[in-house]
């Protein structure tokens, strides 16, 4: 009898030589159960009141406001921020449907709409656009990473996120004294070689359009330093870097950058399984950053907010992330001290973002 476990690609063969039969699996598939036997701590809700700084709702009808107050009361989830505003009459009706159904529950960004950029007045429209839609009560902004990827001025050129007709709206923002939440690119590996080498490469492979090139449509080092640079120019204004700038890989280096960027700070939404397999560094990073630091998830996904809570609350050693195609490694928790998870649930994003009740919050 003779069994082959190929781990590292897509498949795994078994082969048995008396049956002369063969089994085909696929990685996504293979899930074996662990024989380790350590203490678990499976958490449904957060210590304290938390603040999800990235979250997206389309759809903010009052019927589906009640069901996510439901929803985030399960999770302790004292406010979700839906980077998803829109702007103009859209964010209008969103934040009316706030008002009259959940006033304390729900903060609104607002969004740039790029199409004509390069156009006469195109920069003076958009201030004034973002000055009304915060008058309205958008309490931020948010940049989505179409800016630098895909977004093109009337000529057909690509827009730099350090585009200076840009230069106003990250002005104004510094003015009216609200946040940028700005994702730029994606992870590095979309950019490296699709083999055996690449960590995403599972995720690549099974969603095939998330793969980039140096042309396609510039190196991801280009398109990050693009928006340093953009950080850099405009010190009055907060900016907070989606998903830990993509730097929760090495952590080194995105403590060296807020050491260079005082106006910035960052979210973990969609990288905790970068900080569950470092758990010794990651804790070591929050504590010295730990005013730097708000908590973010992305997708809505209630039921897969348990594993930031794990990472962040206990000391459980190898639990499984949510998604293999994310992570195929197994995740540790930070445990971090209470001081330290306060300020990550709550305390730095009252500081950040304007507006947000606070009676949901420990005073202390």
């Amino acid at each position: 009898m003779r069994k082959l476990y190929l781990l590292a690609g897509s498949l795994i063969t078994l082969h048995t030589a008396c049956a002369q039969t063969s089994t085909h699996m696929d990685f996504e598939k293979y899930t074996p159960t662990s024989t380790l036997v350590v203490p678990e701590h499976k958490l449904t809700h957060a210590r304290y009141p938390f603040i999800d700084v990235h979250n997206h709702q389309s759809n903010m009808s009052p019927s589906t406001l009640r069901d996510l107050v439901k929803d985030m009361d399960k999770l302790n989830m004292a406010v979700m921020v839906n980077l998803s505003g829109d702007n103009g009459k859209s964010l209008q009706n969103k934040l009316d449907n706030i008002r009259s159904t959940s006033p304390k529950r729900f903060i609104v960004f607002a969004n740039i709409s790029f199409g004509g950029i390069g156009e006469p007045g195109w920069t003076e429209k958009a201030v004034k656009q973002l000055e009304e839609d915060v008058k309205y009560g958008a309490n931020g902004l948010k940049i989505f990473k179409n800016l630098g990827l895909s977004v093109k001025d009337n000529t057909g050129k690509r827009v730099t996120v350090d585009d200076p007709r840009l230069d106003a709206i990250w002005e104004k923002c510094g003015e009216l004294k609200i946040p940028v939440l700005i994702h730029t690119a994606d992870p590095k590996p979309f950019w490296d070689p699709e083999d055996e080498h690449n960590e995403r490469w599972l995720e690549i492979a099974s969603h095939p359009g998330r793969k980039r090139g140096d042309d396609d449509p510039a190196p991801w080092e280009v398109l990050i330093e693009e928006q340093h640079r953009m950080f850099k120019k405009h010190p009055k204004t907060t900016f907070i870097a989606a998903h830990f700038g993509w730097y929760a890989n090495n952590l080194g280096k995105l403590g060296q950058l807020l050491d260079e960027m005082p106006n910035v700070v960052v979210e973990f939404g969609a990288v905790i399984a970068e900080l569950g397999r470092q758990p010794r560094m990651a804790r070591q990073f929050f504590g010295k950053y730990q005013d730097r630091i708000l908590f973010g998830k992305d997708s809505w996904v209630p039921e897969e907010y348990t594993t930031y809570f794990r990472v962040l609350e206990t000391e459980d050693e190898y639990f499984p992330y949510h998604k293999k195609y994310h992570a195929f490694w197994a995740m540790y928790g930070m445990g971090l001290p209470d001081s330290i998870l306060k300020k990550v649930y709550y305390k730095n994003a009252l500081r950040i973002i304007p507006n947000i009740d606070r009676s949901a919050f420990p005073v202390d």
